[in-house]
């Protein structure tokens, strides 16, 4: 199961992101996850736990938002929303289309715990400025 491996990598990039913000937990993780990225959702979702054990993110939730796969037409210039195994324009029916997105995998944010209450309030109205 590849979605191991990248669950680990993701692991080692918040656990980085924990450090330097001095965080004590990591609430919640969240992914940004194309149809198109060779990754599946629900397995990443199955993997995480195993890869988070006796980690900084071993109670954090992971997010999974997907992405819609996007083309530009070639022929028209339209963008359009399709499905993964029909990359067609939606405007003019054209299949000579470029991808402009659906085959990424973002770590698109990283919910963090300080220890001391009055850090994790700084934190907060920091983010919110």
């Amino acid at each position: 199961m590849h979605e191991l491996s990248v669950c680990q990598e993701i692991i080692i990039q918040v656990n980085e992101i924990a450090f330097q913000n001095q965080a004590s937990s990591i609430e919640s993780i969240t992914l940004q996850v194309g149809p198109l990225s060779g990754v599946e959702a629900p397995l990443l979702k199955q993997a995480f736990p195993f890869a988070a054990a006796q980690t900084i993110a071993e109670r954090a939730e992971l997010i999974i938002e997907e992405l819609p796969v996007v083309v530009e037409c070639k022929q028209c210039g339209a963008h359009s929303n399709v499905v993964a195994n029909k990359l067609i324009c939606g405007q003019c029916g054209d299949y000579h289309t470029q991808l402009i997105s659906g085959d990424e995998m973002l770590l698109a944010s990283v919910e963090l715990t300080r220890e001391n209450p009055e850090e994790n309030a700084q934190l907060a109205e920091a983010n919110h400025v």
